[in-house]
């Protein structure tokens, strides 16, 4: 008899489902949108939770990299722009370059005075001051320079060429010296601005495994990946 009532139970059952299956399908409806509404409810809320954790933690300051900054240090100070940057390898390079040009204006500096004083003497010829002597060929005496000697026309050519020679190569330097400050400068703002650029050269081939779907069947292969 428990059996023919349960038996009972499922036929009517069966029948409400088949008779209102409008009715049904309306309750079901309305179960899935209070589910949907809950799911949404509880993701406001942990949006909610998120958005205070953010505001009560404290800012990140990322402090930009400034090409202007790069620059100044490096006209205030040689090598110090490039220090900002973290380029230190390029400092005692940098060093070189101005001791380089700094001998070469001290150097031709020296000579150019030595030469200027011998020809102003020899062309005044005063007893008292005979500094061309100093810069006399070997083999010249003084006798063969002086005095309308048979060298002295050219013995004073020399000493005026050699005057101009050091002259111009002085001048030189001081431009060279003129070149490397700029240098400095330049290149302390370029590698500013390429320090947040991102300049790298990584080219690489990636082969990956791959499933295409097919009719009736799904086929594996391989795939080429280049990245740039």
């Amino acid at each position: 008899m428990f059996i023919a009532a349960i038996a009972r139970i499922i036929n009517n059952l069966n029948y409400l489902l088949v008779k209102n299956k409008g009715i049904i399908y309306h309750i079901i409806f309305v179960v899935f949108l209070l589910v949907c509404s809950q799911g949404l409810k509880a993701q406001s809320d942990s949006v909610t939770i998120v958005s205070a954790d953010t505001l009560d933690a404290k800012p990140v300051v990322i402090k930009p990299h400034s090409p202007h900054k790069a620059t100044f240090y490096s006209a205030v100070l040689p090598g110090l722009g490039q220090a900002y940057n973290g380029k230190y390898w390029k400092i005692p390079i940098l060093y070189a370059g101005f001791g380089g040009v700094i001998y070469a204006i001290h150097f031709n500096t020296k000579w150019y005075n030595t030469y200027r004083t011998a020809y102003r003497d020899f062309l005044i010829q005063d007893p008292g001051n005979k500094s061309y002597e100093d810069v006399l060929p070997v083999g010249l005496s003084l006798e063969d320079v002086e005095n309308n000697g048979p060298y002295a026309d050219w013995f004073g050519n020399a000493l005026n060429n050699k005057k101009k020679y050091y002259k111009k190569y002085r001048d030189i330097s001081y431009v060279g010296f003129a070149l490397v400050y700029v240098l400095n400068l330049v290149d302390a703002s370029v590698d500013a601005h390429f320090k947040t650029f991102d300049v790298s050269d990584d080219l690489s081939l990636h082969v990956e495994p791959i499933v295409n779907p097919g009719v009736g069947m799904n086929s594996v292969g391989l795939q080429l990946k280049l990245v740039f």
